[in-house]
């Protein structure tokens, strides 16, 4: 079954090939969808005829937006927490074990539940793929449980048993445990391994234990790197190959040359500044070197409750130096090549059929109009779900 999408004002490809600038934004445009996949993109007056029509009535519309990383498996509540911040308390990350606390005692019903409750909060602002870690269990059972349950809701699951050390453990120790019983239970369930190398988590030595022993497994790096302040996170990430490095917020030159010279990700993740009123990364600095950038909600109950895409558009126009332009595409393609993915975060023929409708005449009004709930249409797979 075919779906023609006409009267577009204007549709943001991400494939130059088919319009114009970086963008192949196509004006007064159309989109032919055969079952799950993109069969035609191109102008209206040219449009193929489909089984079924709908008329988008002027509005703009863009890629699913591919938010590649979030922590959405997690119990409880740190209200608090956040309410402590914002009064003068600093972030330390050490609130993550009140989370495993909750998560533990957590049923697994309980865990699927608040997993699913978020992933369609995400689809209803247009987030049509969406990455889950675990790393709020910190045992071997609790961690593959985890995993398992974000399998059940996503394909892009990552082994984060390396989050932080639990309290009272060594941490020499607990790494032989990540890198040890935790992985071989883990990486079954699992595409990626991930680290936290960052003052008061783990070391560069420490983290690369755990994404070499992730990699002789077959899981794919990525690192949280250089959040807190700056470190070993974001060289390391690029020395093993990473898909990503995400965070960068503290990054020296070599750091920007390191990134700029391999095919690592800079995974940004704007929503974890605004709730922890720390600095922002330059985005502007590591685009004009010309490193690949993505933007992603970090969506986590302790430093970036938020699962809302356009937001992060908005605040990396607004605070980190981006364009619109950059931004919606840092936030589409840019999400997919960190999980390497070509099928998804582009609108060509072959890719799959995940469109964005939004009720503006430009995909720049993601950020010209921030807080506005402007995601009017989604489709994913070819069947809209909103």
């Amino acid at each position: 079954m075919s779906l023609l999408v006409t009267g577009l004002s204007g549709l943001v490809t991400n494939d130059p090939s088919l319009g114009a600038g970086p963008l192949g934004v196509i004006r007064d445009a159309a989109v032919v969808f055969e079952g799950a996949v993109v069969a035609w993109a191109g102008p209206a007056s040219q449009a193929p005829a489909a089984d079924r029509v709908h008329d988008a009535g002027g509005r703009a519309a863009i890629p699913g937006f591919v938010d590649s990383h979030a922590h959405l498996v997690f119990a409880g509540d740190r209200t608090a927490e956040f309410d402590a911040r914002m009064s003068g308390t600093p972030y330390t990350a050490g609130g993550i074990r009140t989370t495993v606390a909750a998560t533990r005692a957590a049923s697994d019903a309980e865990l699927s539940a608040n997993v699913g409750r978020l992933v369609a909060e995400a689809l209803r602002q247009g987030t049509t793929v969406i990455e889950c870690k675990s790393g709020y269990g910190l045992t071997v059972e609790d961690e593959a449980r985890s995993l398992r349950i974000a399998g059940e809701h996503t394909d892009e699951v990552t082994y984060l048993g390396a989050h932080v050390v639990p309290a009272g453990l060594d941490a020499d120790a607990y790494v032989d445990l990540v890198t040890g019983p935790m992985l071989e239970r883990c990486a079954p369930y699992a595409r990626w391994v991930d680290v936290f190398c960052e003052r008061g988590a783990f070391d560069g030595d420490q983290a690369r234990a755990v994404l070499e022993a992730g990699a002789k497994r077959g899981l794919v790096p990525r690192v949280h790197a250089n959040q807190l302040g700056h470190g070993p996170g974001v060289r390391l990430a690029v020395e093993l190959g990473a898909a990503s490095a995400d965070h960068c917020t503290h990054l020296d030159d070599a750091d920007v040359d390191a990134l700029a010279s391999g095919n690592t990700v800079a995974t940004l993740l704007p929503g974890a500044e605004f709730s922890t009123r720390s600095p922002y990364p330059d985005a502007r600095r590591l685009l004009d070197a010309g490193v690949t950038v993505a933007l992603s909600t970090d969506c986590n109950p302790g430093s970036s409750f938020t699962t809302s895409m356009p937001f992060c558009v908005a605040v990396a126009v607004r605070e980190m130096g981006m364009t619109p332009d950059e931004a919606v595409q840092a936030a589409t393609l840019g999400g997919a090549r960190a999980l390497r993915r070509t099928d998804v975060g582009r609108i060509t023929p072959g890719a799959r059929a995940d469109l964005v409708l939004l009720d503006a005449p430009s995909h720049v009004h993601l950020a010209y109009r921030p807080g506005v709930p402007l995601v009017t249409a989604v489709w994913q797979h070819g069947e809209r779900v909103v």
